[in-house]
């Protein structure tokens, strides 16, 4: 199958071409009105894959819900706002619920489904700080152990290749050293690290940060905390929720100036709630929350912030248009850095010959036209 446009992201620009897709790959790329194209999207961009690391649910289902049918409706039909490869992410819970969360990730992608890819489970919790646990249930904290993942991580198939921790409470950063190690992703949140702890956490193996002035210790010119460390050490990965609620879109940019194009990664942070009509009563941690009028998730009577309900091409227009981040900079955020970050830029995140045949057009105003995964039309 050959799609044309007159704008296509290849090189870090727009330019005319023609992707020729077969079975679940990019075959080739062309200059454009080489061959007879089966489709034609004229003016409209065509962009790689959004890949969205940090995402607890959708369309009424949650990760810790462990249900293969929510899980393979939420594949099926998160596609609609260009996400075309994802990590399932758990939420502080007791063992038996995290145990049955992540063995049901497994479960589905051994057994298989259609749309976005599972490229694994983000395992955010419970190894995390009291202080900043943020809408995090305290009673299933927990004390990090490698001990105790090795069982989660079994229980996974080892599918969990991203976990969130509060560096500072993995004495002798034992647990970090162990995903290093064993090819997990290691992002510092939830945290009231200070920015020593954070370097150490990064000397031993970390390569992220969890939506960033979310849940740590924040910016001061002098008591610096994670956020600095955020912004000095600027070869760290470092997600951000880009819906101009959890952070305002001046920090956005910010963040954006001070990371460069390379390093941040938007994510949604999403709840079960996003693409659910208004109103209605979700849980989180199974604690209630609640949607307030401004669209943000909230723990049912307080102004504690539990998650977004942000789609991912939202999230670009937001960066784009309103914290003014250069679209280079935005697009990678949701393209290459998150696959450079996971280690899969081998063959996601680029449009190039030989790469997943994940594509996205997008019209002039954001929204989504088309979305394929792996070769495949979803919308």
């Amino acid at each position: 199958m050959i799609l044309q446009s007159r704008r296509v992201w290849i090189g870090g620009q727009f330019i005319p071409a023609q992707l020729e897709l077969e079975g679940e790959k990019i075959q080739a790329v062309h200059p454009y009105g080489r061959k007879t194209p089966d489709v034609d999207y004229g003016e409209l961009r065509m962009v790689p894959g959004f890949i969205d690391v940090h995402t607890h649910g959708a369309y009424g289902f949650d990760t810790n819900d462990g249900e293969p049918e929510g899980l393979r409706d939420w594949m099926r039909r998160i596609p609609e706002e260009g996400v075309t490869s994802i990590l399932p992410t758990t939420v502080t819970q007791m063992p038996d619920v995290l145990t049955k969360a992540v063995a049901n990730v497994a479960k589905v992608a051994e057994e298989g489904y259609e749309g976005a890819e599972i490229l694994g489970i983000h395992f955010e919790g419970p190894y995390l700080d009291m202080d900043y646990k943020g809408a995090q249930p305290p009673e299933a904290i927990a004390k990090a152990t490698v001990e105790q993942f090795k069982q989660y991580q079994e229980a996974a198939h080892g599918m969990i290749k991203y976990i969130t921790l509060a560096p500072e409470h993995d004495e002798e950063f034992a647990l970090t050293r162990y995903c290093h190690d064993t090819g997990v992703v290691v992002s510092m949140g939830h945290s009231a690290a200070s920015y020593e702890d954070a370097l150490m956490g990064i000397a031993n193996g970390a390569t992220s940060m969890t939506h960033v002035y979310n849940g740590m210790t924040g910016y001061h010119h002098r008591k610096q905390g994670l956020v600095n460390a955020a912004f000095r050490v600027r070869e760290i990965f470092g997600e951000i929720i880009c819906d101009g609620c959890h952070s305002d879109v001046n920090a956005l940019n910010v963040y954006f100036t001070a990371k460069g194009r390379d390093f941040g990664i938007m994510i949604s942070d999403s709840l079960r709630a996003k693409h659910c009509p208004p109103g209605g009563d979700y849980t989180l941690g199974g604690h209630a929350i609640e949607i307030g009028e401004d669209g943000l998730a909230r723990l049912k009577g307080t102004d504690t912030i539990a998650g977004s309900t942000l789609y991912m091409n939202r999230g670009l227009k937001i960066l784009v248009e309103q914290a003014q981040v250069p679209f280079d900079a935005a697009l990678n955020s949701c393209t290459a850095n998150p696959a450079r970050c996971l280690r899969v830029d081998d063959r996601k995140g680029y449009l190039r010959a030989g790469y997943d045949a994940d594509v996205v057009v997008l019209r002039d105003d954001y929204e989504v036209e088309q979305t394929y995964c792996r070769g495949k039309a979803m919308l």
